[in-house]
């Protein structure tokens, strides 16, 4: 075979090569963006969800504080700004945050009001808003998963050449705050001499139960000295 055959064979085998590699590397974005569309029409749907749960509770709260109309017009307006669609991902988040901050002072309001907290239709609700968001967490996880992978793919080379010749961009992450219905409350203890400070916070002083941190015996607020070396249970020393 003469020189110039070999060279126009070896062309059409890195031809087909290059226009395989090109075809699978389109078809690879193409499902990314097919999973990342999918996995936010699922976020989407848990939203909608959170969304048709929230008028049911502020109905509730009304019921025992009416006159809670500024924490009521603001969880409203955040709730129809959250609910506008044509919203993306990132733009979503700002509103989601917004919306959980709302919540967050109405909760604030239900904790003064024993008996809304006590109540069935407002502990169902509560259950119901938590477990919402539980799932609306899990979506987030697998979104934000997606659109790291295609966001990768996008960005990296050789396949950004395909990305940018087909169109391809990045993805938004959908980044929302810890909602407030989830979050842990503020534990604060005080001691005998008026002391205040959180559970479990702050060094271990000299003759403090490791395990604890409060106070053994002979020290302020602990067991009388002459009770068996602060222990109780035991008899008075001799």
């Amino acid at each position: 075979m003469e020189v110039g055959g070999i060279v126009l064979v070896v062309v059409i085998a890195l031809v087909v090569i290059v226009a395989f590699w090109a075809i699978a590397t389109y078809n690879g974005l193409v499902r990314l963006r097919n999973l990342v569309q999918e996995a936010w029409r699922q976020v989407d749907v848990e939203l909608h969800r959170r969304y048709d749960l929230i008028p049911n509770l502020l109905e509730t709260v009304k019921g025992y504080a009416a006159h809670e109309r500024a924490v009521f017009d603001e969880v409203t307006r955040a709730r129809s700004a959250a609910a506008n669609p044509g919203a993306g991902p990132a733009e979503q988040a700002r509103q989601e945050n917004a919306l959980s901050q709302a919540l967050g002072r109405l909760f604030a309001v239900a904790e003064a009001y024993p008996q809304l907290r006590a109540s069935e239709n407002f502990t169902a609700l509560q259950a119901e808003l938590t477990n919402t968001e539980d799932r609306i967490a899990s979506g987030r996880r697998y979104y934000n998963a997606n659109v790291r992978t295609m966001n990768t793919r996008v960005e990296t080379f050789p396949p950004n050449i395909i990305a940018r010749m087909f169109g391809f961009k990045r993805a938004e992450y959908f980044e929302a705050n810890e909602p407030a219905v989830r979050q842990a409350p503020r534990v604060s203890f005080q001691d005998t001499s008026g002391t205040t400070g959180v559970y479990g916070s702050g060094p271990v002083a000299p003759g403090s139960d490791d395990r604890s941190g409060g106070p053994l015996g002979g020290e302020p607020g602990g067991f009388p000295p002459g009770q068996g070396g602060g222990q109780p249970g035991y008899p008075p020393r001799d």
